[in-house]
């Protein structure tokens, strides 16, 4: 991660106003990167190989239909196309999907234990599987308002509700850690997201006024994060094909398809 610089007097503008900001931060996954393509990949490995683990005991398939459990869409093979951004998938963190997968393994015949111990196999594999393959790719838009961002000097942050080292790595994958200053993960803060935690963490190490900082993020968890934290603005991410985008993101300020809707300007300090 880079050094802070000093202090900026940034614009930022959506279709819904005009923001004096010191800085952004960031959701990861759906903002900055593709979610289908990394967390799509990563659970149908999960799922899979938790199907095996099922299939080698003896005991039926899930009571639960595959889409309710983190709340994806599947295609007609089974393949993730979608998910809800309101979901499990999106909002909750690795431990919530471990616990959700394991209940489903107790409901088919194992004990907790047991259900606990098949379902970290399950997620070792996936893991591993993803960390091959190197499955991430950022969204359109997103490195030309990086590049945007640090031509006029405006400190960046990721706060992801994924765990920190992983968030890393696949900042790194695509060459954008060094710009941001700070990525805070679900594992440093006491609570996730939508609580306002991550927000005021990275506050905290950056010496920022959480109300001169604008939060952009794909879920009603980043809006109510930043409401809660009082910051500057809350913006969200949807999909443009999404005719209920602001039901699903009811405490946005604004509501961007991509980040090319946004614009930046800076005056001297």
């Amino acid at each position: 991660m880079k050094t802070r610089r000093c202090c900026i007097l940034a614009q930022l503008t959506t279709a819904g106003g005009r923001y004096e900001v010191d800085a952004i931060l960031f959701d990861k996954d759906g903002t900055l990167i593709d979610f289908i393509y990394t967390w799509g990949k990563w659970s149908e490995q999960m799922l899979g190989e938790f199907g095996n683990q099922l299939e080698a005991r003896g005991l039926p398939a899930m009571h639960a239909d595959i889409a309710s459990l983190w709340g994806t869409q599947h295609d007609k093979d089974g393949a993730i196309i979608d998910y809800d951004r309101n979901g499990p998938l999106a909002m909750g963190t690795l431990d919530d999907l471990v616990a959700v997968l394991a209940w489903q393994g107790y409901l088919a015949g194992m004990s907790w234990a047991e259900a606990k111990l098949a379902v970290q196999q399950c997620r070792q594999h996936a893991d591993d599987q993803l960390n091959e393959a190197r499955a991430a790719k950022a969204l359109p838009g997103v490195i030309p308002f990086l590049e945007r961002c640090r031509e006029i000097g405006l400190t960046l942050a990721v706060v992801t509700a994924d765990e920190t080292s992983a968030a890393v790595r696949q900042l790194e994958w695509l060459g954008l850690t060094d710009y941001f200053a700070e990525c805070i993960g679900t594992d440093q803060v006491e609570r996730g997201k939508p609580f306002p935690d991550m927000v005021k963490l990275a506050c905290s190490r950056l010496s920022l006024d959480p109300a001169r900082v604008a939060v952009i993020g794909d879920t009603n968890g980043d809006m109510k994060m930043a409401k809660l934290a009082e910051a500057a603005v809350a913006i969200g991410i949807a999909a443009k094909a999404d005719e209920g985008r602001g039901a699903k993101l009811p405490d946005a300020d604004a509501i961007i398809v991509s980040m090319s809707e946004l614009a930046l300007s800076n005056e001297p300090c």
